[in-house]
């Protein structure tokens, strides 16, 4: 069902990326062609993480979390990160850009839960139950705030909390983390002007739609514009030289402008069901190793669609965060497939798994 869900996505994905392209200089095709060749890496790489023997791979998981924390350290490094608009997420070869905290979230899910697995009956202590774990959440946190993109370290901090409470963590220590973490981020915002004027401005969105809001007030006159049953698709006027960046962090404003209020709901259903069959595969883990991992791809998957739905409608502040499988980028149609490639591998393991615990079970009894 999850599969079914992400290839339906992605397809539509496509078609709106061609109708937000509309208005580019480089033609409609341009951004089209490109994300049709990251569909292309994509599918190769989610075959690839379906086939990988996760036990194995788990040798490797200290090797893989200095790799990307070096990935992550070269970012910030001038001239060889690439800087744009005032962030520096990306390195890159030529035209192809990778924004290496896409990837980081995947490392840490894998780092932790690998973590909290050899040390589950440990759970309970502060220093290795929850010091150490809470250690590396905060390490990849801490460089991703460095480029700096608050949103991506917001959402790795929730997924890893919420990790460490699944496998066992006491509130007595999550509660002050959260306190302290949300204190954090509200000081690290009231000293970045520009990330403080896009928080008072969405408190007002009428009022500063020439400037701070103009992006998401544009992307509600799509959602009025289209009413329940849209303009049409290739209809639609926002993407026109009026929404800036229709085609990756906005494209929900012009599914809901060309195809209407009743088709993106069903996007937002659609997630959901992503959610709930997340949820249900997970009664099926054979260890917590397991667990831990799919349980954080699906809420990396779930968690980064509620940041993107909450700021295309105006819930949350402006903060520039790709919607799964559907907006364009090739770094996050790579994470995606990864997540997606991960399920894929537990789905056709974890039957078997539990088929030999029963047998043993069975020889257990009638010896």
């Amino acid at each position: 069902m999850i599969v079914v869900c992400a290839v339906g996505l992605t397809i539509l994905g496509l078609t709106i990326l061609f109708s937000a392209s509309a208005a580019f200089v480089q033609g409609p095709y341009y951004y089209l062609g490109k994300q049709l060749l990251g569909v292309v890496m994509a599918t190769g790489v989610c075959y690839v993480t379906s086939k990988v023997d996760l036990d194995y791979a788990r040798r490797y998981v200290w090797v893989v979390a200095g790799v990307m924390v070096l990935l992550l350290v070269l970012v910030l490094i001038p001239h060889v990160g690439v800087e744009v608009k005032g962030s520096r997420r990306w390195l890159g070869v030529g035209p192809v850009r990778l924004q290496v905290s896409e990837f980081a979230k995947l490392a840490m899910v894998f780092c932790l839960a690998h973590y909290l697995a050899i040390n589950q009956t440990r759970i309970g202590e502060l220093k290795r139950g929850y010091i150490l774990p809470i250690g590396i959440v905060m390490g990849f946190a801490g460089l991703i705030i460095l480029q700096p993109d608050f949103g991506t370290a917001a959402l790795v901090v929730a997924v890893g909390m919420a990790l460490l409470f699944l496998a066992g963590a006491k509130w007595r220590y999550i509660l002050p983390t959260v306190g302290a973490v949300l204190m954090a981020f509200a000081v690290l915002v009231i000293h970045n002007p520009n990330r403080l004027y896009r928080l008072t401005a969405f408190l007002d969105v009428e009022g500063n739609k020439q400037a701070g809001t103009y992006q998401l007030y544009q992307a509600l006159a799509a959602f009025a514009a289209g009413g329940t049953d849209g303009v049409g698709l290739g209809q639609g006027r926002q993407q026109l030289n009026y929404l800036p960046e229709a085609h990756t962090d906005f494209i929900l404003a012009v599914v809901a402008e060309e195809l209407g209020l009743w088709f993106t709901m069903g996007i937002v259903v659609v997630f959901l069901i992503i959610f709930i069959a997340g949820l249900v595969h997970l009664r099926r883990a054979p260890n917590l190793f397991q667990f831990l991992l799919v349980a954080g791809c699906v809420m990396l998957i779930c968690l980064q669609a509620i940041i993107n739905l909450g700021v295309v409608t105006g819930v949350f502040p402006t903060k520039g965060m790709s919607l799964p499988f559907i907006s364009a980028g090739l770094s996050n149609l790579l994470l995606m497939s990864m997540l997606i490639g991960v399920i894929i591998n537990t789905q056709r393991a974890w039957p078997r798994a539990g088929l030999s615990r029963k047998r043993r079970a069975m020889r257990e009894v009638l010896a």
